[in-house]
């Protein structure tokens, strides 16, 4: 999702950059500089490169293979895909109009989830929509807003299972639908704006609110069934990201860098960690937020910061096996032996799983104009389909990358940039873009 600030909590940032910026002077004559080379802080922090011990390793990945759905936030409940089916050649299938896109009031943070030959996607605002994915054709439109609302609310998400889908709002308010007219089957306020989409697992609807509290509601009915509240932090990216479940543990991911495994039938605490950096040189990298989805694969968590940490946890012990000093903010893919990373500074990665060593990285273009360093690009990614790496920009472009190599194999362009990763069901690959449009290729 987009790194940018939230609203609510954009006038911290703001300020740190003009208080970093004083220290030199506030309260003090200026200074003759002093002889000598200068070193920028940033370039002390350690730069990833390729183990060379790892040249000769081949990537080996599992088979590609047909998924017909992609129900909740990466996919499944544990946010593990390893190696969906794509054909090798792509071309637009449909576009459909979501709704609002993105505005200087919203952001379009929520992607599209797909089950059972039907596209659900919800706008920058609170108006979800059902298409049919043969062909785009709209089947339903609601707009879930409280009739009281008072202004514009931004966030949230949206989740499939069991033949209701469920939608978290920027209202505080978490809506269970009928996924096949889209009629309100219940509404729970819990009076907080939802950070992202729900997670849907063993009869628990698991939300998490941006003051980093997890609430756990009972699939059927929306009563509450416990609740578990993390540290607080003032400032955080817009957005956030899913808890991830396997095996009755709840994997929780919140913006202080905190990372938490409780129990889903009680919220028990099993064990606590943080991917907090603490070696950080500016305003916006001290942002600890986990934003990227936590990955449970075969006993493993898998969980990156923003801040610059992405580690291996024990799933059931909270023992660490291993960490990089990297940060990003989308979620890991993992398929096989190996996790692929796009990291904050456009580089994407391939680490092994075993131990997290680099076994290539490849850097994206950050810049429209590299010459002059004008017109930034933020890329979106990575997924795994059909034997390459997908990443988007926004920019308007879709690039595919070998995962063996990290070389580049191709371009798409898009009719608008994206800050969503795409998903895939049913060898269609599906983008939502800033303006609010849903492109299937095939």
């Amino acid at each position: 999702m987009r790194s940018v600030l939230s609203v609510k909590k954009l006038t911290v940032l703001l300020v740190l950059p003009l208080a970093l910026a004083a220290c030199d002077t506030f309260g003090k004559k200026k200074k003759d500089p002093i002889p000598g080379e200068r070193i920028s802080v940033l370039a002390l922090e350690k730069q990833l490169e390729p183990d060379p011990d790892l040249a000769s390793l081949q990537v080996e990945l599992p088979r590609p293979a047909v998924n017909q759905n992609w129900p909740q936030a990466s996919g499944v409940p544990a946010h593990v895909m390893e190696h969906p089916a794509l054909s090798d050649s792509l071309k637009e299938a449909w576009q459909a109009d979501v709704g609002e896109g993105a505005s200087r009031y919203a952001e379009v943070l929520a992607g599209p989830v797909v089950a059972d030959g039907v596209v659900y996607a919800k706008d920058s605002k609170s108006q979800v929509t059902a298409f049919r994915a043969a062909d785009g054709k709209q089947q339903w439109q609601v707009d879930v807003a409280p009739e009281d609302n008072d202004g514009q609310a931004w966030g949230g998400g949206i989740s499939y299972d069991g033949g209701k889908l469920f939608v978290t709002t920027g209202y505080g308010q978490v809506v269970a639908l009928n996924a096949a007219d889209g009629k309100e089957a219940w509404r729970t306020n819990l009076g907080i704006p939802m950070r992202e989409a729900p997670t849907i697992a063993d009869g628990h609807v698991l939300v998490v609110d941006v003051d980093n509290e997890i609430f756990a509601l009972n699939e059927a009915t929306g009563e509450k069934q416990w609740t578990y509240a993390g540290i607080p932090e003032t400032a955080e990216l817009a957005g956030g990201s899913s808890p991830a479940v396997e095996n009755g543990t709840v994997v929780v991911p919140f913006s202080s860098g905190e990372l938490v495994a409780l129990r889903i039938e009680n919220g028990r605490t099993v064990w606590q960690d943080s991917l907090a950096a603490t070696r950080r040189f500016d305003a916006i990298s001290t942002l600890a937020d986990i934003h990227g989805r936590p990955v449970i694969d075969r006993g493993r968590v898998i969980a990156v910061s923003h801040s610059g940490r992405v580690a291996s946890i024990d799933l059931r012990t909270g023992e660490r096996a291993w960490e990089q000093e990297v940060g990003g903010t989308y979620t890991p893919w993992v398929a096989g032996d190996f996790i692929y990373l796009l990291s904050t500074g456009g580089e994407v990665i391939c680490l092994t799983r075993a131990d997290g060593r680099v076994r290539w990285l490849t850097q994206l273009d950050q810049w429209e104009d590299m010459e002059d360093k004008s017109g930034p690009i933020h890329w979106a990614g990575p997924i795994l389909a059909g034997d390459r790496l997908i990443v988007v920009a926004s920019n308007g472009q879709a690039w595919s990358l070998s995962p063996y190599t990290g070389k580049a194999l191709g371009r798409i362009d898009l009719p608008e940039g994206s800050f969503l990763s795409p998903v895939v069901a049913d060898n269609t690959l599906y983008l939502m873009t800033n303006d609010g449009q849903l492109t299937a290729l095939r």
